[in-house]
């Protein structure tokens, strides 16, 4: 796909290039041995999906490790337990590209597709990421559900969808689309990262609750 192919070769944004780069030079220890991807991460899933996942970057030692979005950290064991509950997801776990993860009816991508610093991209950035994005959902045709993992993620599907006034953001928050889009409809969650798992902020049930609900509104 000639998208995909754009993303892995972007330099758009300099920040992110050197530090995407660096980390896959410098490594964490615990993937010393590992060859990092070190590179722009695109989206995966189902091409004829109903739900679409969207989070904000890839994590410096997840996908930015493993080439393939929420793949190798936490938050996308949170992620793809919940997605394989609702029956987006054939199994409960991803830790890289050959594990056998394959998406249902769905697909996960991010609104930046480079790993940043402190893992927060500049609104710049995620302007250049922008026309990633919009020649992603524009071919993803049977999108009916949008899950933002985020308000970074939830401002960057408004300002897609022309969502205006934008509604407060806010867990379990439900935002429906013009119709001239096809019906959709946002569905807010706390991002599944271990600054909200840890602190309780957010919680399976919580997290469940949000994949039950976009699943209802697929059917």
């Amino acid at each position: 796909m000639r998208l995909t192919t754009d993303v892995h070769k972007c330099t758009a944004c300099p920040r992110l290039v050197e530090w995407r780069e660096r980390v896959a030079f410098d490594k964490r220890a615990a993937f010393r041995d590992d060859d990092y991807w070190g590179r722009g991460v695109s989206g995966f899933g189902d091409p004829t999906a109903r739900l679409l996942v969207l989070g904000l970057a890839p994590a410096a030692h997840g996908a930015n490790r493993t080439g393939r979005v929420f793949t190798g950290d936490r938050s996308g064991d949170w992620l793809y337990r919940a997605m394989h509950k609702a029956g987006f997801a054939n199994q409960a776990t991803s830790t890289d590209r050959g594990d056998g993860l394959e998406l249902r009816g769905a697909w996960v991508t991010a609104a930046v597709k480079c790993a940043p610093p402190g893992n927060a991209p500049l609104p710049a950035e995620r302007d250049a990421c922008r026309s990633f994005l919009d020649r992603e959902i524009a071919l993803l045709t049977e999108i009916r559900v949008v899950v933002c993992l985020g308000n970074f993620a939830y401002q960057a599907a408004t300002d897609f969808f022309g969502v205006k006034p934008r509604p407060k953001f806010g867990h379990g928050v439900e935002v429906p689309v013009d119709a001239r889009a096809g019906g959709m409809t946002l569905v807010c969650s706390f991002h599944p990262s271990q600054q909200n798992t840890f602190t309780g902020k957010l919680t399976e049930p919580m997290i469940d609750a949000v994949f039950a609900r976009a699943r209802a509104i697929c059917r």
